[in-house]
């Protein structure tokens, strides 16, 4: 009988004689990548309960030895019945996978990286290739949440790291340093912090002859680690910086691999040296790409899409370069190449309120001239920028789904019927391509285009669940969080808090493991968010203000402006709406918002919604009741049932029924919703008690 093989770099699998061996369910996986992980050694039966469940259910031991009988079942279909198992078997209180030493992909990647430290470079060269070669995906990918998972996915990925770097190093030393810039370019793209690399590709570029370039790579890794870190660049940057100064002879000859540079990484460099990308990536790209103006435009798009996820800076300088590069592909007059950086820009978006409108809007029209430019049929699709591969199709369809996702995203908060429109035309056409990452993208824009009118949060809860469930398949960690944001969010309208408790904690691990800072930004609001619906006005404000202290910096003016006033000014109203459904505690809520409104905040584009607040804290109702008869529908954005609420308390108070009525008409549909919760951030109470305060105000 042919051997079994396991497969763990990627989903956990088996196979048998090229054969894939069907395990069932994701729980069976789970036994067999957690008894991978255990080297053969025995694992407790009491540790495998607590690691495949967070709750172990009754009955979970019972459990575990069903999932492992069917494993043996489907591991060793001919073994004869009541005959013992050989492969995975029971020993002392557990169980162990006795499979070979080269039956399991992620050892032999080990024993080949192994073996390649004490090859000549050419050998080398060679085994670790084939070692890269055996990796499908992340390690484990299926269980990137799992404990027992996560140290070994850790180890895993630092290994296959190194790898990366030995083979530059081979071919740097086989004299092939134009190879190798190419490859440590798309390496330091998706791995920045790796400081070593950035040797190797100044080291590179300067053996083609590229001496200027190279001392830019250089250059602007010193200013990063110390404008931004804080510490000078390491022994190994600083000696081959003053070696290509002095043009040291011995920098033009082949060295032989060294195993210096695959040391442990140097613990006095900050884990948290995300901001590398910025800095020196712009540098490789700049070098790398020469005057092929596009190669370089092309190159760009993987940097800004990059940039855009480090931090605050990195956010403000992605949209400026964004936009620059779009204008410089249009001026090109190649709609294919123009598709390809407005469409490579596939950035999760949560916040359904662009940063920059004017921004927005360029973006949206240079879109629609390129698919109207696009020859019939469109263009060749090309590969996804998150590295997934679509089914087949016709060839031109992934690059204009890309550009209507785009649009889509862009014209979130507007309520021109091109937005929905986009959006699904971008989401039927990724189902039928079958692309994962182009079906997340196109997902987001559908998210951005979910908020036209009130009580749509199922909808949002729906496109999240299948975003987290997507991007987790297939290794899309940014869209994976966002799912988990967009749950949050919709969980906490439909006043479902633990699950939004759940998702929120859930996009913080992730957050915390791939190393996306402005996540913490949204948990942080929603932390918030909890104090105000458990009626604790106080710390609810306190913790409000301090989340917004957070936003300051973060790059997301379009969140940050008016925010703050706006989640004070339906402080009181959550608390009225949840005292009591009457006129009178509807009063008390508008007298106590009036108060807290500040004349002096920025209140962006919520200050419509303000303003007659802030006259009746000034006396002026005649001219609160002017200003509340001008308001015009709230924005397609996740504050529409808050905005509404707002009209609903005022139009009680100032006695406008009309207004009254249409409030109640709009926001009828999310009647059983908490209003605001579906930002994640602040809330004006339960919509049912606005309602019914509406219905005590219009009866009386």
């Amino acid at each position: 009988m042919a051997e079994v093989e396991f497969g763990v770099l990627g989903a956990v699998v088996a196979e048998r004689g090229g054969e894939r061996v069907a395990l069932r369910g994701p729980r069976h996986a789970a036994v067999v990548g957690r008894l991978v992980v255990a080297r053969r050694r025995v694992v407790p039966v009491g540790r495998l309960v607590e690691d495949l469940w967070e709750e172990p259910p009754a009955g979970a031991v019972g459990a575990v030895q069903t999932f492992v009988a069917a494993l043996r079942k489907a591991l060793e279909p001919d073994r004869p019945p009541r005959a013992p198992a050989t492969l995975l078997v029971t020993e002392g209180p557990g169980y162990a996978l006795r499979a070979a030493p080269d039956a399991v992909d992620a050892w032999r990647f080990e024993a080949a990286v192994s073996a390649a430290a004490t090859l000549p470079p050419g050998q080398a060269l060679e085994r670790l290739r084939e070692a890269l070669g055996l990796w499908r995906g992340p390690a484990y990918a299926e269980f990137a949440d799992a404990r027992w998972a996560r140290a070994e996915r850790s180890r895993l990925a630092e290994l296959r790291l190194q790898a990366g770097e030995r083979a530059a190093e081979a071919r740097l030393a086989l004299g092939l340093a134009a190879e190798a810039v190419p490859d440590l370019d798309a390496h330091l793209a998706e791995h920045p912090w790796r400081e070593d690399a950035w040797r190797l590709l100044a080291l590179a570029l300067y053996r083609t002859g590229r001496q200027g370039d190279a001392l830019a790579v250089l250059r602007r890794a010193r200013a990063l680690l110390v404008g931004q870190l804080g510490v000078d660049p390491g022994p190994r940057l600083r000696r081959l910086e003053a070696e290509i100064l002095a043009q040291d002879p011995h920098l033009d000859l082949p060295q032989a691999p060294r195993p210096e540079p695959y040391d442990a990484p140097d613990p006095d460099l900050p884990a948290t040296a995300a901001d590398r990308l910025w800095r020196q990536a712009a540098a490789a790209y700049d070098r790398t790409v020469g005057g092929g103006a596009r190669a370089r435009l092309e190159s760009t798009v993987g940097l800004i899409r990059n940039l855009a996820v480090t931090g605050g800076g990195g956010l403000e300088a992605a949209r400026r370069h964004r936009l620059a590069a779009i204008a410089a592909a249009e001026e090109l007059g190649d709609p294919e190449l123009t598709t390809r950086v407005i469409g490579g820009y596939d950035v999760p978006a949560i916040w359904t309120r662009g940063d920059d409108p004017e921004a927005a809007e360029r973006i949206v029209a240079a879109a629609e001239r390129t698919l109207a430019a696009l020859p019939a049929g469109a263009l060749p699709a090309g590969p996804p920028p998150g590295g997934a591969s679509g089914g087949a199709a016709a060839p031109y369809d992934a690059a204009r789904c890309r550009l209507l996702a785009t649009i889509a995203v862009e014209m979130r908060g507007t309520r021109s019927p091109r937005g929905p429109e986009a959006a699904r035309e971008a989401e039927e056409t990724a189902r039928r391509l079958d692309d994962p990452a182009l079906l997340a993208y196109a997902l987001n824009g559908v998210f951005m285009q979910s908020c036209t009118r009130a009580g749509l949060a199922p909808r949002r809860d729906a496109v999240g669940a299948e975003l987290v469930a997507l991007a987790a398949r297939h290794g899309l960690a940014t869209f994976e969080v966002l799912g988990h944001l967009i749950r949050m969010q919709a969980r906490a309208a439909l006043a479902d808090l633990p699950a939004a408790d759940a998702h929120a904690a859930a996009a913080d691990r992730l957050a915390e493991r791939h190393e996306l800072p402005l996540v913490g930004v949204f948990t942080e609001w929603y932390a918030a968010l909890r104090l105000a619906v458990a009626g604790r006005p106080g710390p609810a404000e306190a913790a409000y203000r301090a989340a917004d202290a957070r936003l300051e910096g973060a790059g997301m003016p379009g969140v940050r402006r008016g925010l703050l006033p706006l989640a004070l000014l339906c402080l009181p109203l959550a608390e009225g709406a949840s005292a009591g459904a009457g006129a009178g505690a509807g009063a008390w809520a508008v007298v106590a918002a009036a108060e807290q409104a500040e004349p002096g905040a920025d209140w962006g584009p919520y200050r419509p919604w303000a303003e007659p607040f802030l006259l009746l804290r000034a006396g002026r109702r005649d001219d609160a009741r002017d200003a509340l008869r001008a308001l015009p529908e709230p924005p397609a954005d996740l504050t529409y049932e808050a905005l509404c609420c707002l009209q609903a308390v005022l139009a009680a108070e100032l006695g406008d029924l009309p207004a009254l009525r249409q409030a109640r008409a709009r926001l009828l549909p999310a009647a059983g919703e908490l209003a605001g919760a579906g930002t994640g951030m602040f809330t004006a109470g339960p919509v049912a008690r606005h309602l019914a305060a509406i219905d005590a105000v219009s009866d009386g």
